[in-house]
């Protein structure tokens, strides 16, 4: 095996006697035959090789490091939230699972309006009332059917994690800090993640409610979760505030195996997650309204490039707000919307000349936000098995809320719907009555999991945590590996940016080129620069079988090798 390793951390030494201290994070590897696990912590890409190396295949290895994810990243990894799995079997057959929290029987339109009809988005971000129902441990058992080992097997790398403790790293630690003021006023028990003194590097953190929590769904299956114990303690929870999800909510949840979005880019086939997700539509579209300007001309983030996408991204997003929801509530136009008659008009208002106003490709309404705090998984086994999944509790934390004596956080998810269309949420895009709260309903995403095909075999697996900046930081890793010829590594790291329709103004990461910018201003764009966009897990495989996975510069994101 040839191993770069980019970064390596070695944390608190000093405790020996604890099985989980020395993190070794690992930016990039190049590797042939083997598999390889991509996700936002080391220890939990460490899990996903670990169970390879037992025999797993790539679906035990994505739900072990999710599972561990819950335990070493829980601003982000859940068990309390959601997400969203595209899987391309090596004999070419592709699935979908959708397991994205839905909204609670008692939920309604107009629950987070006042009675001036304004809308109280402290009430969809924080505490018991913005919680959605679970679906993070349902997607886990029904991805079980495309895995190898048993769940007691693929569960038991995150058990020993939460029971025996690990060494946070800096970030953490500084997360943990940062919110400590949300958790003493979210939770009515002391909890774990809040100490007398503050965290710091090193610092060992034991979870031991947790750990009986992931024994009760190793022993019981989902029952573990949805019923008995765990379920009775997540009521409670919901009891001690103005929670509404109730036990036949958490009975009544079902993961949906949808078809999965398929279309080709330039000579690529594309695999992603369709509605609810809006990230597999909003990539198609970007995709190939670029391709009418042959983007493959330019260079990688040239004012040309840049004004391209931009203007792609603009129109997709419009259409973002308008016309996708959950597709067992609304009409889903995807195949219109996706067609090459739709795009190519909406592409005839496009001019190098100038910015095009947004008014011009969408009726003006305030945003909605989306979190960008998500978390994701790229994986690929030695047997050609591919696995692309982006989980989340929406906001850092979710609603903040931690489900006493169960030892994990409950999600915001709520909030991303349109909580009163046209009104924000808490990251930016607009919502229409397309994604309206109804009892039952999955809220939108924003989460694209991503697997490129060439010739029918993997070529890229791709993803991304970050909100609405998911689906363009995906759209731009793949146009800089496919039209830009970039390496995995320039691939994630290069300066990204991000545009959505509303507000006008393009994001880019500090370091993006000040020519680009300066050249874009002439034709009337805008530019606000922000500390980082995304944190992006990729995998390309080469026609001669070499593997490059690259890790995201931007955290402690980590690769491992089976």
């Amino acid at each position: 095996m040839k191993k770069i390793l980019i970064a390596s951390v070695i944390l608190a030494s000093q405790l020996s006697w604890a099985q989980f201290t020395d993190i070794n994070i690992v930016k990039e590897v190049k590797v042939k035959n083997k598999g390889v696990v991509v996700s936002a912590h080391p220890l939990a890409s460490e899990a996903g090789a670990k169970i390879l190396r037992m025999g797993g295949n790539a679906y035990d290895a994505i739900t072990a490091t999710q599972y561990a994810l819950a335990v070493v990243y829980p601003q982000a990894g859940n068990i309390g939230g959601g997400g969203f799995l595209v899987g391309v079997k090596n004999n070419g057959e592709k699935f979908t699972l959708d397991y994205r929290e839905t909204a609670p029987k008692k939920a309604s339109r107009d629950m987070y309006l006042d009675k001036n009809g304004k809308a109280n988005t402290d009430l969809s971000q924080n505490g018991r009332l913005a919680v959605g129902i679970p679906g993070s441990v349902a997607g886990f058992f029904a991805t079980l059917k495309y895995c190898k080992l048993s769940m007691e097997k693929i569960i038991q790398p995150a058990i020993d994690l939460a029971e025996q403790g690990f060494a946070i790293t800096e970030q953490e630690a500084e997360m943990l800090n940062n919110n400590r003021e949300h958790f003493k006023k979210h939770n009515t028990s002391s909890i774990v993640f809040v100490k007398d003194i503050p965290w710091k590097a090193g610092d060992l953190l034991v979870q031991k409610d947790l750990a009986e929590t992931l024994k009760l769904i190793q022993k019981l299956g989902a029952k573990g979760f949805y019923e008995g114990k765990t379920a009775d303690l997540l009521i409670a929870e919901m009891k001690r505030g103005n929670g509404i999800i109730t036990l036949e909510d958490l009975k009544n949840y079902k993961v949906a195996e949808r078809k999965a979005l398929e279309f080709e880019y330039k000579g690529n086939n594309v695999v992603s997650m369709p509605l609810p997700s809006s990230g597999g539509l909003l990539l198609a579209q970007m995709l190939r309204m670029a391709s009418f300007e042959n983007l493959e001309k330019y260079q990688q983030n040239s004012s040309q490039a840049v004004q391209i996408m931009t203007e792609a991204e603009r129109r997709a997003f419009a259409d973002r707000a308008e016309y996708m929801g959950d597709p067992d509530f609304i009409q889903d136009k995807t195949s219109y919307l996706i067609s090459d008659e739709y795009l190519k008009g909406r592409w005839k208002s496009f001019s190098f000349d100038k910015a095009t106003p947004s008014s011009e490709v969408g009726k003006i309404i305030e945003q909605p936000k989306e979190s960008t705090q998500t978390t994701h998984i790229s994986v690929l086994d030695k047997d050609g098995n591919a696995a692309s999944v982006t989980t989340t509790l929406n906001g850092y934390y979710g609603s903040k809320v931690l489900v006493s004596g169960a030892g994990f956080f409950l999600n915001n998810e709520m909030d991303d719907f349109s909580i009163k269309p046209g009104v924000p949420n808490m990251f930016g895009a607009v919502g229409g009555e397309a994604n309206s709260i109804q009892p039952n309903k999955r809220m939108l995403s924003s989460m694209t999991p991503t697997i490129l095909l060439k010739n029918g075999k993997p070529y890229m697996v791709v993803g991304t945590p970050g909100g609405t900046t998911i689906p363009t930081s995906v759209y731009q890793s793949i146009v800089n590996v496919v039209d830009f010829k970039q390496n995995a590594n320039i691939a994630v790291n290069a300066p990204k940016f991000h545009h959505q329709w509303l507000p006008e103004t393009i994001k880019v990461e500090n370091n993006f080129p000040e020519s680009t910018i300066a050249e874009l201003k002439k034709k009337n764009y805008t530019f606000e620069k922000v500390k980082q966009i995304g944190k992006t897990e990729v995998i390309v495989l080469d026609e001669n079988g070499n593997i490059h996975a690259v890790a995201d510069g931007r955290g402690d994101d980590s690769v491992a090798v089976e």
